[in-house]
């Protein structure tokens, strides 16, 4: 097994996912960090207008990266139960179609965003003083889609072979270059929203090109040259049986936030800053839960590849401790410190009293969602995505959205009700994912069993 492979099939199944979790944590953080730092320079240097633009091109720019965040999720599954199953063809195969098809897709949805980009400001009901910012912001970060695709997908990449370090290595270079170069073109040169784009775009890409320099240097499985990249048909069939349905979920969450951003956009400039704040924030926040959960696929994945479905189970339960710890920590820091965690983002007395009232009440999710998390975490290990995909799909179209609407506008709570709506959309997932849990239908996997009899 290489440098890049790590069994976790294999040893203490506590510590296994603890030191494999504990990097992805650190590289969660240090990438919430950073796109922390874009919305506080921006807010403390360049105004509420500047902010806002942030906050709502960033949301059209984040579900694009969900895209691909939730095919390399599935990636990861893959890769993982290949090489809990010891099919190092499948797995090389694997890695060559997943750059092939994401390069394509960043050129793609590069030039789709571009040209849609002020319809799509429009259609959500842009506050017209933060249009111009929003739309430099989309339309430079659009511009640099292949270099966020192409960190993601070498990170899932390394983390599906057990290899959780080396992602955190390089996200600490992406940060340092991105808070460096706000700090120079947001502060300095006073260029806005523009400069936080840049930023972002410029250091994902520094991150991306040493990431495959290092890979190179070191003999990685993949060799990044020309004769292997392509579409392996099997594989290509899987990959895409696997992630897509993680893409779809990801982007029916991701759509119904900005449901939620067009409606809060109504309420004025400073609602937006404010949800924007709070987003922030809530980046910061659940990223233990979403790193553990992201933990929790790749080594079940491994366990299930290897046929240790009771390591797989355990791996959940610990998983989900952990998760519901650091969660409950956050929020009883965002209970007793609201105040001042909004104010981090900007020095404006409305902004941090609209978005304490929106706070109190989203909060509550960190309570409910690393439940949610966990159980995906798992389902997604055995390659269950398409109950995943229409369980969170479900629950962000069917119930967030309407449960903003009425606790937000009939109920006339306004930010606090439209705060409502992400707690209600985790705890209904969650008991459908339980009772999917204990039916057993995960243990069976879609993915090695299949190839198996193929």
């Amino acid at each position: 097994m290489s440098q890049f492979q790590r069994n976790l099939s294999e040893g203490n199944v506590a510590k296994q996912l603890i030191f494999f979790a504990v990097p992805f944590i650190l590289s969660n953080l240090i990438q919430s960090l950073y796109n922390v730092a874009d919305m506080i320079i921006v807010g403390q240097f360049s105004g509420t207008v500047s902010m806002s633009g942030v906050n709502i091109g960033g949301q059209i720019t984040f579900i694009i990266t969900n895209l691909v965040i939730g095919l390399a999720a599935g990636a990861t599954v893959l890769i993982a139960q290949y090489l809990g199953a010891g099919q190092q063809k499948e797995l090389e195969e694997t890695i060559g179609t997943l750059f092939t098809v994401l390069i394509l897709a960043a050129v793609l949805f590069s030039a789709l965003m571009i040209v849609l980009r002020v319809p799509i400001l429009r259609l959500i009901q842009t506050p017209a003083e933060s249009f111009d910012e929003a739309n430099r912001y989309l339309t430079i970060t659009m511009a640099g889609t292949i270099f966020i695709f192409g960190y993601n997908a070498l990170s899932a990449v390394m983390r599906g072979m057990g290899d959780s370090k080396r992602p955190l290595y390089f996200v600490g270079v992406a940060c340092a270059v991105n808070v460096g170069l706000d700090l120079l073109m947001v502060k300095q040169w006073g260029m806005g929203a523009s400069g936080a784009a840049l930023a972002t775009v410029i250091s994902q890409a520094a991150s991306m090109i040493l990431c495959i320099l290092y890979l190179k240097v070191n003999d990685f499985v993949f060799s990044f040259r020309l004769s292997a990249f392509g579409f392996h048909k099997e594989r290509l069939k899987m990959l895409l049986k696997i992630g897509i349905p993680t893409s779809v979920q990801s982007f029916a969450s991701s759509l119904s936030f900005l449901f939620l951003t067009t409606m809060v956009n109504g309420l004025g400039v400073t609602a937006s800053a404010a949800v924007g704040a709070v987003g922030k924030f809530n980046g910061f926040a659940i990223l233990p839960a979403v790193a553990i959960s992201n933990s929790v696929a790749a080594m079940s994945a491994q366990n299930i590849g290897a046929g240790k479905l009771d390591r797989a189970k355990k791996t959940f339960f610990i998983g989900l401790a952990l998760s519901f710890s650091f969660s409950t920590i956050i929020f009883t820091l965002s209970r007793i410190f609201p105040e001042e965690i909004l104010s981090i983002f900007a020095d404006d007395a409305d902004l941090v009293a609209a978005g304490k009232v929106y706070l109190t009440y989203f909060g509550l999710d960190y309570l409910v969602v690393p439940f949610f998390f966990n159980l995906n975490g798992l389902f997604n290990g055995s390659g269950h995505t398409t109950f995943s995909l229409i369980n969170g799909s479900m629950a962000a179209i069917l119930v967030r959205i309407p449960a903003c609407y009425f606790f937000g506008a009939i109920c006339g709570l306004g930010l606090g009700g439209y705060g409502l709506g992400a707690p209600c959309a985790s705890l209904a997932a969650s008991l459908v994912g339980f009772g999917y849990f204990f039916s057993g239908r995960w243990t069976k996997s879609t993915i090695i069993r299949q190839e198996a009899s193929s």
